[in-house]
This record gives structure tokens, sequence and C-alpha cells, in this order.
């Protein structure tokens, strides 16, 4: 089969939604929940495109893991483990590498396009 050309603007089956506060050791400032929509996975399970809304809340970034965003909605922030903060609104894009130590903190409910590259088992 051929695949086809992914479309992050039409909605997607494959929701799901956490609360942070659930994960040990994770949030440092309010309740921040999130909703992810995975639209597309590469056959070996290492790169994962979808959308991702979170509300406002300040957590440990994860690891593991390169990721590029394009934020869509909202205003958030990403906070370098030396205290170097930058801010992102509608428009904005960033790319996270793997070894990136610090925060991300959401101001506002954020809305992003994601391209997520599993690092863990390279």
């Amino acid at each position: 089969m051929i695949p086809h050309v992914v479309d992050l603007g039409k909605a997607s089956d494959a929701k799901t939604s956490r609360r942070l506060a659930d994960i040990p050791d994770c949030v440092v400032e309010g309740d921040p929940h999130q909703d992810i929509w995975v639209h597309s996975t590469s056959p070996d399970g290492k790169l994962t495109v979808g959308v991702w809304t979170s509300t406002p809340g300040k957590w440990h970034a994860f690891a593991g893991k390169d990721e590029y965003c394009y934020i869509v909605s909202g205003r958030c922030a990403l906070i370098h483990e030396d205290g170097t903060r930058q801010e992102f609104t509608a428009g904005g894009s960033f790319f996270i590498p793997d070894g990136f130590k610090g925060f991300w903190e959401v101001l506002e409910t954020t809305t992003k396009h994601f391209v997520i590259r599993d690092t863990k088992s390279q």
C-alpha cells in the first residue's frame, strides 16, 4: 500500500488523554491535562506525528526523543535548566533535541502539531 499525505488539520480517531500529575515527579506547577491525537506512526514505531493540546501548567521536559513543534494556538515556554526561557505563540515553531533538560510551561491552553523521533533505543 502506498502511504498518503497526513493532514494534521483533520480529526483523528486515535485520541488519548492524560493528567500529568498522575506521572510521579513530573509536574512543578498547576494541574495540566493533555489530549493527544496520533495521526501517523512509522512502521518501526520510532516516528510519531500528531496534534497535542495542554491546559496551563509547568512540568519537567521528557527525555529520550527529538521533537519538532509548530504552535497552532496558545502560549507556551521552554525553560532550559540554566534559566534560558523561550516563549512561543501561534505560528511559532521550534525543535527540542534529545538531551534537553528543563521545563515545558503552558501559559495559555496550547495546541501544537508535533513530529517526535524516539531516540531511547538507538
